[in-house]
């Protein structure tokens, strides 16, 4: 039988870097003290948090004259602390693998944040594990005792040996960027980079690209460019750029307004690509890029003797609007912005003769080669270890289509020994996209990141994670045979996510609606029919460990995946779009039982459900553990999470067959999925509350005017409500056209409606049933939200306000479209499960 024994004591041999990082933990905890509870929020009510500090007993008097009455205030701070159970487990973001002198033994890095309320912020931090493997079904694990806190870091970075390690401090205004390189007992190296050279780094985990090249004396790296010259002016006037530096008697004026990237990136510059010696501290800025690209996820290519130096990255144009339009959209989210894999020279290569052309200019790759010519999307790109292959993912079903998520490819180019690009280089198909999947069968890759060393021992099998209809699954992928195979297990509906390899073992983190986070260590078999056996072992880690109350309270919790039939079977829709679609029932543990609410459904006996309604809407709701959506079970409720036809995860046919159709298909998939569970008794026709965010909430507004009857309560967080004015306000308005009109949005995109193209969105949107609407509806909005402007949802709130509904708005200042800054998505939910009580129950 397999065994897996953990230790969490000291480590008699822990790896040199965590001892050396302990160096400066003093110093991290020092600089952390807590900070004075705040909210960032407006428009609230101030008793909201001043309730999470509240003891259990909150008496009317102790509240602000806000006419909050005692029932609220008590919901208010027993609520606040639950919530608080929640958001305070730490979560895993990444990890990597290293191996040890000691045979069957290597070590590992976790990357930790813990939300921190009272700071606003979220801690980053990073603990050590020495693995242990005395046979191939035990493996062992010796934890560091404890994390240490990288203050201030906004990444870190393991060389590819294990033996570095770059944090990352970006600065704000003046101040530097600092690189610190650490070594196996002391800190190496501290590049101080001024502004003057670039800006912040980019660790967005988009735009974001940090590699170090193989022999780890250099790193290739996104940053912003540097801020461009403004105009300064005095008492004269207008002074000339050899005129004297800024003083106290002039001024900087604005300069000619940049287009940028959007939601998430208003306040940041063009990302750009630069490369810093270690050895040297010098940093240099990569020529030969066009102005018009903006870059991200730089790798290294392999060296080879005799050959250059060279980066690949991924490249976006900044002309990327519809119609060839030099206009930035909106980047975040957005798979189908048109990107190409590009080589280039580092910029501290030194050329030999023989690469230098009789003008003594370099030859090749002095300005930077596209490898992916003709094709309209690659990124993502990851070199195989014998260097032979450059793979790479694709959303071109995304860009062709406007969709703004969408069924991904996989490619593999070969990489020429002797480098000679050109723009005719071979590109093959490894995994195609999926039109219609049959019953069980792999549907294609979606939102499928990929580690930075994804491969296995036989150098041609990556592993990725990948969506599986409702469930997160890990895949092996062979380049060559292009044969894909599920290898997490199938026999639940868990979610799974890798987080390194080590060797060919995999490390990874399972999860269920009602089951936190667990870490699991997997290995293989060869069977005699050449078949592979996957085995998982847990793994107990020190930082994924809830509180007695909170396992205690989801200990009786369920979860199921449910197959809704489709109600729409129109001959225009294909195959695929005729398929069942999938919800996810999460049934709370003191919910009434299924018989009784058959019986009884018209009484009300039913626990009372809150549907769930994603956003994209080509994005998914999984069966992965949520910490809010935990919480809301917990209150009480049953939740049904609905993926409606359009979803990611079943197809390129479902998932196209939404666009032109919102407001009505994914509508009535929904209601299809409502009526559903009342038919199986696992809900009450009169407890249902409606909950959804951007597209989620658009589906939210619908539903209560479209079939107010149907709903008790709802909350949306920045709700699309009114398409007609968001398509002159979003960073997407592409989005608006596709949506709304399907492929053909694309030919007619303008950045200046018609009068009937105003009206198409003004019918397909919310507000056209806004007549209908009578339920309370609490309203969720970020100040500074660019994808669905805060003007969207306060123009429908106010509406509903002039027809006298019950409608309550809290608005975030500094809050942008996810609204998920801590304090911000504590006090969004906490709100949500007040609200719900109050009306619900």
């Amino acid at each position: 039988m397999a065994s897996i024994h953990t230790a969490a004591t000291n480590l008699i041999s822990s790896p040199l870097l965590h001892r050396c990082l302990l160096l400066r933990s003093a110093s991290f905890l020092s600089s952390t003290a807590p900070k004075p509870f705040s909210f960032s929020t407006t428009r609230r009510n101030s008793s909201a948090s001043s309730a999470m500090q509240a003891p259990d007993s909150v008496s009317a008097k102790e509240m602000p004259p806000n006419g909050i009455d005692p029932t609220t205030a008590e919901e208010y701070a027993s609520q606040s602390k639950l919530l608080q159970e929640f958001v305070n487990l730490p979560i895993i973001d990444k990890a990597w693998i290293f191996k040890s002198d000691t045979a069957n033994t290597s070590w590992a890095m976790f990357l930790v944040r813990q939300v921190d309320l009272l700071a606003n912020k979220k801690r980053t931090m990073t603990l050590s594990s020495r693995i242990s493997k005395a046979s191939k079904d035990s493996v062992d694990f010796q934890w560091s005792t404890f994390p240490v806190e990288m203050s201030g870091a906004a990444t870190v970075v393991p060389s590819p040996s294990g033996s570095r390690l770059l944090v990352v401090r970006n600065k704000e205004n003046d101040s530097p960027t600092v690189l610190e390189i650490w070594g196996s007992a002391m800190l190496e190296k501290e590049i101080h980079i001024p502004q003057s050279a670039h800006g912040s780094i980019y660790t967005d985990g988009w735009f974001e690209g940090i590699s170090w090249n193989h022999d780890e004396s250099m790193i290739a790296y996104v940053a912003e460019e540097p801020p461009r010259a403004k105009p300064v002016f005095d008492y004269l006037g207008f002074k000339k750029e050899d005129s004297a530096e800024k003083d106290c008697n002039s001024w900087k004026g604005q300069g000619d307004w940049e287009e940028d990237w959007g939601e998430t990136y208003s306040k940041k510059r063009k990302p750009s690509l630069f490369v810093v010696s270690i050895n040297s501290g010098e940093v240099r800025a990569v020529k030969g890029i066009p102005c018009s690209l903006s870059v991200g996820q730089v790798v290294w290519a392999p060296p080879s003797k005799g050959s250059d130096s060279l980066l690949v990255f991924v490249g976006w144009s900044a002309e990327n609007g519809l119609q060839n339009s030099p206009r930035k959209l909106g980047i975040k989210y957005c798979y189908n912005r048109p990107c190409a894999l590009y080589a280039i020279v580092d910029p501290f290569h030194q050329p030999s003769t023989n690469k230098v052309s009789h003008e003594g200019e370099m030859d090749d790759h002095a300005t930077a080669v596209n490898l992916t010519h003709g094709f309209s999307s690659a990124f993502f790109p990851r070199f195989s270890p014998d260097g032979k292959y450059l793979v790479f993912l694709s959303a071109k079903s995304a860009v062709e289509s406007g969709a703004h998520a969408a069924t991904e490819s996989l490619h593999r180019i070969e990489w020429s020994a002797d480098r000679k690009l050109d723009q005719s280089v071979n590109i093959v198909h490894v995994v195609p996209i999926v039109m219609c999947p049959e019953d069980g069968c792999f549907p294609g890759l979606y939102q499928s990141n990929i580690l930075s060393n994804p491969w296995l021992s036989d150098g041609c099998t990556m592993i990725v994670s990948s969506v599986w209809c409702s469930t997160q699954v890990i895949l092996s992928v062979n380049i060559f045979s292009c044969k894909v195979s599920r290898i997490s297990p199938n026999e639940s509906n868990y979610s799974w996510d890798v987080l390194a390899l080590d060797g060919d073992d995999i490390l990874a983190v399972c999860s269920s609606p009602v089951d936190p986070p667990q870490i699991k260590y997997g290995y293989h078999t060869q069977q005699v029919d050449q078949l592979i056996t996957w085995n998982w072992l847990d793994v107990s880690s020190p930082t994924l460990k809830y509180s007695d109350k909170v396992r205690s309270l989801l200990s009786f919790h369920k979860f199921s995946l449910l197959k809704i039939p489709v109600s729409d079977l129109s001959e225009e829709l294909p195959k695929g779009a005729h398929k069942p679609f999938e919800a996810i029932f999460i049934q709370h543990s003191n919910s009434t039982s299924e018989e009784t609410c058959k019986k009884s459904k018209v009484d009300g006996v039913c626990t009372p459900l809150v549907l769930i309604l994603h956003g994209g809407p080509h994005s998914v709701s999984l069966t992965s553990y949520s910490k809010s959506l935990a919480f809301l079970s917990t209150l009480g409720y049953n939740l049904l999470l609905v993926n409606y036809r359009g979803s990611l995860g079943f197809g390129e046919e479902a998932l196209q067959s939404l666009p032109g159709r919102i407001g009505c298909q994914d509508v009535g998939d929904v209601l299809a999925a409502l009526d559903y569970v009342i038919d199986e008794g696992l809900a009450s026709a009169s407890k249902v509350a409606v909950l959804g965010g951007s597209h989620g909430g658009f589906l939210t507004t619908h539903l209560v005017g479209q079939a107010p009857d149907r709903f008790v309560v709802a909350a949306a967080r920045n709700p699309v409500c009114n398409l007609s004015l968001m398509v002159g306000t979003t960073d997407i308005p592409d989005w608006c056209y596709t949506e709304a009109c399907g492929k053909e949005g694309k030919n007619f995109f303008s950045e200046a409606p018609s009068a009937e193209q105003l009206s198409l969105f003004y019918n397909k949107s919310p507000i056209s049933h806004i007549l209908k609407v009578k339920v309370p509806i609490l309203f969720l909005l970020g100040a500074q939200d660019l994808r669905v402007p805060m003007s969207n949802g306060l123009q429908y709130a106010r509406a509903l306000r002039e027809k006298g509904v019950d409608v309550k708005v809290l608005v975030f200042p500094e809050d942008v479209h996810g609204i998920d800054r801590p304090q911000s998505d504590f006090e969004s939910f906490l709100n949500i499960g007040v609200w719900f009580k109050k009306h619900l129950n």
